[in-house]
């Protein structure tokens, strides 16, 4: 059985973009993650060690929002990568990684990236 363990509006302020100015002064960043996972075993065990704790996984999206990148694309693909590498139990990835109010002379409110990826075999 499959269920979905998510992250909702993670909010960081971090230094990707294109422009210089971006990578200087930095922006809001929102995450939103929804992570494909067997849940059976802590279903019947209560035992966080039989699932995907989002406290560890908010650790390593913290870490990868660290990390300057030019492009989101970038951001999302070490983002995606880690999760894959250090939690054998993901099974599929939804990811949104949003800059809030980009600087692109528009009046909105965020712009970003949005995939899934499936773990390869």
């Amino acid at each position: 059985m499959s269920g979905y363990i998510f992250l909702d509006n993670l909010l960081f302020f971090a230094h990707h973009g294109v422009g210089e100015q971006e990578t200087l002064s930095g922006n809001e960043f929102i995450v939103n993650l929804r992570l494909k996972v067997d849940i059976t075993q802590a279903m019947h065990t209560d035992d966080v060690a039989d699932t995907v704790s989002y406290a560890d996984v908010y650790e390593a999206v913290k870490a990868e929002m660290a990390v300057p990148s030019r492009l989101l694309e970038h951001v999302c693909g070490r983002i995606t990568d880690r999760l894959f590498r250090d939690f054998p139990l993901i099974e599929e990835i939804h990811l949104k990684l949003a800059k809030r109010n980009p600087p692109m002379g528009a009046d909105i409110e965020a712009a970003g990236i949005e995939l899934t990826l499936q773990r390869s075999l």
